[in-house]
């Protein structure tokens, strides 16, 4: 089972903004896509979809550390930290390829929703089968 997914990716020029840099905002959209990715990879998306639900972001919170700019080759990291009832944690470290600094990390709050109610409710087994949550001890270890 994978636990880290990397979602690797050349910078796009509409993504910098008038500063000459990537805008905060596109590491929102890069989390995001990467979170969706390795959910299509491992088939969650398949199995939350089986189970007539969709994950929605709850909250998110990003700490920026160094710019990224158009032409960079950025991965993003992502795994699955931990489930509860109805939500999970998921985290994020975005980094330049190049030289392998530390871009942002992050994290998102995501809950599990019944997709005709819109309410939420459990996660089934069968969805939390397809993710193996990543300890934090293990993070600092093999991150980056």
């Amino acid at each position: 089972m994978q636990k880290i997914y990397r979602y690797e990716f050349t910078v796009p020029v509409e993504a910098e903004d008038q500063n000459g840099h990537v805008n905060n905002v596109e590491y929102l959209r890069w989390m995001q896509d990467a979170a969706m990715k390795h959910s299509e990879t491992v088939g969650c998306t398949q199995a939350t979809e089986s189970a007539g639900a969709t994950w929605v972001v709850r909250t998110h919170k990003i700490e920026y550390f160094k710019p990224a700019y158009a032409g960079d080759r950025i991965v993003v990291e992502t795994w699955v930290a931990d489930f509860r009832r109805v939500q999970s944690l998921r985290k994020y470290k975005i980094l330049r390829l190049s030289d392998m600094v530390l871009l942002a990390e992050g994290e998102t709050n995501w809950v599990f929703v019944d997709a005709q109610k819109g309410s939420l409710r459990s996660i089934p087994g069968e969805v939390r089968a397809t993710f193996e949550p990543l300890p934090k001890a293990t993070e600092a270890q093999t991150i980056g």
